[in-house]
């Protein structure tokens, strides 16, 4: 017994005398990071590039309700950390999000604010209104999202169309699908082909990756659907409706 306590001590000891653990090289990376998302403007800034186009400083500005000096540092802040990208035409300065992983991650971190969010009573009617085209159907960086992701992401895996059960990944019939709608799948990038992507109004995965990029890319340019003001809302048109019915099977009443 005493041996066994006298082992037990010089082991606490040899602990002790060794120093202090090496702090994790990863972990400066994600607190700046942090920092870097941390700031209203800045927050503001992301959720409005989520629609997957590029913006003026101007228009961020106006977005964000603050000055063009002050968004043009905020913006600065988020190029030179890597979240953003930007472009110049002539005097213009464009900045988008810099792929598709900062979109995930800004919508991923959403999703965990949601419920909190949802909790809080829109403060107009405008508010309310913009909200409630924002849940039924808009666009996350560049997929389809909100309840019309959902129908559509419910609608192929229904069909055999996508698998869901080990992640998200087409199926043969559906590689055929969307071959035979008319939307070609690039297979040559890094990018999944199939991504499930959490929904931050629905609470559960839509269809991302290129399969979902290709799919919404579709649908504005066949005037499945179109934007609703300067937000991220999309609405569906009797053109969309009409379609996904008889390509999915998918209820008009879903997506009104």
């Amino acid at each position: 017994m005493g041996g066994g306590t006298d082992a037990s001590a010089g082991t606490e000891a040899s602990v002790r005398h060794a120093g202090p653990m090496a702090r994790d090289p990863q972990a400066g990376h994600l607190a700046r990071l942090a920092a870097l998302i941390a700031d209203d403007t800045r927050a503001a800034c992301l959720l409005a590039l989520l629609d997957g186009r590029a913006w003026t400083a101007g228009e961020l500005a106006r977005h964000a309700g603050v000055a063009p000096s002050t968004v043009s540092e905020h913006l600065g802040k988020l190029v030179a950390g890597g979240l953003l990208s930007e472009e110049r035409q002539g005097r213009h300065r464009y900045v988008r999000l810099a792929d598709d992983r900062v979109a995930h991650l800004v919508e991923d971190l959403t999703a965990r604010i949601a419920p909190e969010a949802a909790a809080r009573r829109p403060r107009t009617l405008a508010a309310a209104g913009a909200g409630s085209a924002m849940a039924r159907a808009r666009t996350c960086y560049d997929h389809l999202a909100g309840r019309l992701g959902i129908a559509l992401t419910d609608a192929l895996t229904a069909r055999g169309l996508l698998r869901q059960d080990t992640g998200f990944a087409l199926t043969e019939p559906g590689l055929a699908w969307f071959a035979g709608a008319g939307i070609p799948l690039s297979r040559t990038g890094r990018r999944p082909l199939a991504r499930a992507c959490l929904d931050w109004t629905e609470r559960r995965p839509h269809l991302a990756g290129v399969a979902g990029a290709a799919l919404c890319r579709h649908a504005l340019d066949a005037g499945w659907c179109v934007r609703v003001g300067s937000a991220r809302a999309v609405k569906v048109t009797e053109a969309g409706e009409r379609a996904l019915s008889e390509l999915l099977g998918i209820n008009a009443a879903a997506l009104r």
